[in-house]
């Protein structure tokens, strides 16, 4: 058994980077619809499932019940147990992954294609009938409480969760999809059963397959996992509204080295000048060693390890979003610093020598995401979700390639906003001003 999963380890990792991704788009006969790259140099599927709604279509009162629930998907389906799954799982060299967010729940699923068939069968157990065992549903409770008060001492969770419930109101997103150690504890099995019956609906599906599968085999396949699954699910909430105003929030926490996030209104994946958006922070902070805040920040002045920023627009949210750690007494150096490039990048924009170095990268480096077929499955279940054209791969460099110095220098004057940049800060900062955090 080990060398048929060392087997299955090794094509997880058999696409050829450069290879040209042809997709195909797949209508079942029961109507679902699939996204799918056939390769049949080698026996072997990957399978991307994907639920829209995530954790927060968790019911009030409920905060954790669908991260808890997908956590037990593995744990027990149909007339096995948790040990008795693990055992039909790993005799047929599949591999199941389970994830739950804040905008979706996906499950992941590789198989040889020998195995399809009881693959299959199986994952439908796991979808359709989990068993959520007083046993395990207490082992994978504890497990989650346990992470959960590990976060309640870690600086980065405890910056993230202060942000989230500063910048998002009464929305999901304010609170960790995770839960509480109190919420988590007091869910019941009713709830369980509750998340599974708001996720898994045909309504909110996405799918991407690659690998030894035609488009037909994959209709039958697909309709015969998913296809008897009710029409809706769970209501989806509706857009957070952003309360998102400069400044700056200190958490005390005895620590030598201080964590802040900060963080502005964003910008949305179907905006026209997402492109450029997307360049200008590779620019500012996005592009690692070579971006303009590890430079200030880290090459000059010594004031970090490290500092990045990322956009990050949601379903129900676009924000902006960056880290920096420094000790104590130069915190707010390192903040007063990031403050200034702000600016200057709002103000003055981006050079073209920049411009063009940012486009050489991303366009350079894009092809290397597609190295194997379940990176493929997860990119394509992702464009879909997104809204994105099914060429869009072989359009994406052309769209980089197409920003202009004058598109990118209005973007940063429109989108980066220094006034409502606000800081949270973790740690016992020095000479920094900044109200605390209730």
């Amino acid at each position: 058994m080990k060398s048929v999963l060392t087997f299955v380890a090794a094509l997880l990792l058999a696409w050829p980077a450069a290879a040209a991704v042809e997709i195909e788009e797949v209508t079942t006969p029961g109507g679902l619809t699939a996204w799918l790259v056939e390769d049949h140099s080698i026996p072997f599927t990957a399978l991307e499932i994907r639920f829209r709604g995530g954790t927060s279509l968790d019911r009030p009162g409920k905060r954790g019940a669908v991260y808890l629930m997908t956590g037990l998907l593995e744990e027990g389906a149909g007339d096995m147990d948790a040990q008795a799954y693990a055992r039909a799982q790993e005799s047929l060299a599949a591999s199941f992954g389970y994830d739950a967010g804040d905008d979706s729940v996906t499950i992941s699923a590789r198989f040889l294609t020998e195995n399809r068939d009881a693959a299959i069968d199986l994952l439908r157990q796991t979808i359709h009938a989990p068993r959520f065992d007083p046993d395990a549903v207490d082992r994978v409770r504890a497990q989650v409480i346990s992470g959960l008060q590990s976060d309640a001492k870690n600086p980065n969770a405890i910056a993230g969760r202060e942000m989230s419930a500063a910048i998002y109101g009464d929305h999901p997103y304010a609170s960790p999809g995770e839960g509480t150690p109190a919420s988590v504890a007091a869910l019941t099995r009713d709830d369980l059963l509750a998340a599974h019956a708001a996720v898994f609906a045909r309504d909110r599906i996405y799918i991407g397959a690659v690998g030894d599968i035609t488009a037909d085999e994959l209709g039958v396949l697909l309709d015969g996992l998913l296809g008897d699954l009710p029409e809706t699910g769970a209501p989806i909430p509706g857009e957070a509204d952003l309360t998102v105003t400069g400044g700056t929030t200190v958490v005390d926490f005895d620590t030598p080295q201080s964590v802040a996030l900060f963080v502005q209104p964003g910008i949305e994946r179907d905006d026209p000048d997402f492109f450029a958006a997307y360049i200008l922070n590779h620019i500012l902070g996005g592009g690692g060693f070579e971006s303009r805040l590890m430079t200030e920040v880290r090459e000059k002045r010594g004031l970090t390890y490290g500092v990045y920023s990322y956009l990050a627009p949601k379903d129900l949210a676009a924000i902006y979003v960056g880290s920096v750690s420094s000790a104590n007494d130069r915190i707010a150096e390192a903040i007063e610093v990031i403050r200034a490039e702000w600016a200057r990048a709002a103000a003055d924009g981006v050079t073209e020598t920049e411009l063009q170095e940012a486009k050489t990268y991303l366009t350079g480096a894009y092809p290397l995401r597609f190295d194997g077929n379940g990176r493929i499955a997860g990119i394509m279940v992702g464009m879909q979700m997104e809204g994105l054209p099914i060429d869009y791969i072989a359009t994406r460099n052309d769209q980089v390639n197409a920003v202009t110095l004058e598109d990118i220098n209005r973007v940063a004057g429109a989108l980066l906003d220094p006034d409502h940049l606000h800081f949270f800060v973790v740690g016992r900062p020095e000479g920094l001003e900044g109200a605390a955090a209730n």
